[in-house]
């Protein structure tokens, strides 16, 4: 480790950071009525299996590649190939994977920033209505939010990895976790809350396709940050006594709970709402669910529990989802900012005004694509439709390249750095990892089915995005 190279200060630090940059929006709308309108139980079986032998290996190769080099992505990938160019570029498509998904996952944030001042004013009735999201998407008041949102990522940051991330992780979390628990017991005291659970929890083994067990797989994946360069420049912080094989099972359990638990919250607070809701017109838009369908749910709270209550109860939403969009946004923005940091020798201030520029303005460009300009509106045709620039984006970087990153990964550390070198850097803070069956089983997965599952996912939805013609 080298000496001016920051470090997390402890390991519960690191695991709380690391499942900050997990557990996002989309375990907490998205994932739930994911799961309940792709066979409840069965699908929530099947993400489970997914995360322990798939996403388990995947992670711990791109936490050793990490700490063994004291650098993210890009120096990785060169410093354990002899900066062979090509995987040096395998590198530098994980910087920029994650400074494009910090522009849309901004946009977002920003959204909920705005819902959340309008929760806390009281403004229900508003949020609630039909016309709420496309009039305040599209009004100059937004971009005060983007102001906020911005300038709470900067300080931040700016603090670095013990003073910033750690810490903000510690009270982050811990807070996130209490407010889902706090709502879930606020959800489950309502009328026909048990139908929710139900229909949730209870296995439908019928729904499970190709499709759906792809889903499963593709979602295991998103949230867990593999393939974002950010458990590589996470794992550049780790200390040498941490044990990395453990850490990343804490980190996945609990990205998992929470993900499980949020399903608790959203799912009884729906089939309250409606009890004879159509599940199969749920959508599975994480951004629909919040604002759209849930502030009406909040409207029609009150009454029941009175507009002050409904009012705290929708404010104590949106101050959890953004919290959770807030963990998930330092750890993106951390990694484009380390590369500069690192690669091109620049201060952590000096990196984080190049990031803030640059993405700042991608950010306004993706803000501005949903009406304010036509250009950016209807900037190109595939898929069947006419996509914006906010479109782009998510379809590219989130929904597409992610798999592919973490084939590369798992070529890399294969039969680039080699098993053995894996292996070495695994035992580190875990003597008895050599020799074991988790060991084993790591060494042939991320060689054999692994990299071949990834790739089909990747070749899978490019077909689905872009030509609209699935594969399977």
């Amino acid at each position: 480790m080298s000496e001016n190279r920051e470090q997390f200060s402890s390991r519960l630090g690191f695991i709380l950071a690391a499942a900050g940059s997990a557990v996002g929006i989309g375990n907490l709308v998205g994932f739930p009525v994911n799961a309940a309108k792709n066979g409840g139980g069965a699908f929530l079986l099947i993400y489970a299996m997914f995360v322990i032998a798939i996403c388990l290996p995947v992670m711990m190769a791109e936490f050793a590649m990490g700490r063994h080099t004291d650098k993210g992505p890009v120096g990785a990938f060169g410093a354990l190939s002899n900066q062979q160019s090509g995987w040096r570029l395998a590198g530098l498509i994980g910087v920029i994977t994650p400074f494009m998904i910090g522009v849309f996952y901004t946009v977002i944030s920003v959204w909920i920033l705005g819902y959340l001042y309008m929760a806390a004013t009281g403004d229900l009735a508003y949020l609630a209505s039909e016309a709420a999201f496309g009039e305040y998407i599209n009004s100059p008041t937004l971009f005060l939010s983007m102001i906020g949102v911005a300038a709470l990522i900067f300080a931040i940051l700016k603090m670095g990895v013990q003073e910033g991330i750690e810490k903000a992780s510690k009270i982050l979390m811990p807070s996130l976790f209490f407010m889902l628990i706090c709502l879930v017991i606020f959800v489950l005291t309502l009328d026909n809350a048990m139908a929710g659970i139900k229909f949730y929890i209870i296995p439908n083994f019928e729904k499970i396709t190709a499709s759906v067990v792809n889903g499963a797989l593709s979602q295991a994946f998103f949230s867990l940050s593999l393939g974002m360069g950010i458990l590589i420049t996470y794992g550049s912080y780790l200390s040498k006594k941490t044990n990395i094989v453990s850490s990343a099972k804490m980190v996945a359990l609990t990205d998992t709970s929470v993900a499980f638990i949020a399903g608790l919250m959203i799912l009884p607070a729906i089939f309250s709402f409606n009890p004879d809701v159509n599940t199969s017109e749920l959508s599975e838009s994480s951004v629909s669910l919040i604002f759209v369908l849930l502030p009406k749910i909040f409207l029609a709270l009150q009454a029941s529990i009175g507009y002050f209550a409904a009012s705290a109860v929708a404010s104590l939403f949106f101050l959890l989802v953004f919290f959770a969009a807030i963990t998930s946004l330092v750890s993106i923005i951390e990694v484009p900012v380390a590369y500069l940091i690192d690669e091109k020798k620049q201060s952590r201030k000096k990196a984080l005004g190049t990031i803030g520029v640059f993405g700042g303005l991608l950010t306004v460009a993706c803000a501005l694509s949903f009406g304010m300009v036509a250009f950016l509106t209807e900037m190109l045709n595939y898929g069947g439709g006419t996509k914006s620039m906010f479109d782009l984006v998510y379809d590219l970087f989130y929904e597409t390249i992610l798999p592919l990153n973490g084939f590369f990964v798992c070529l890399f550390v294969s039969y680039r750095w080699k098993k053995h070198a894996l292996n070495k850097e695994l035992s580190v803070g875990n003597e008895g990892f050599e020799g074991s069956l988790m060991q084993r089983y790591v060494n042939f997965s991320l060689s054999t089915f692994i990299p071949i599952i990834l790739l089909a996912i990747f070749l899978n939805t490019v077909a689905t995005k872009f030509f609209a013609q699935p594969l399977f």
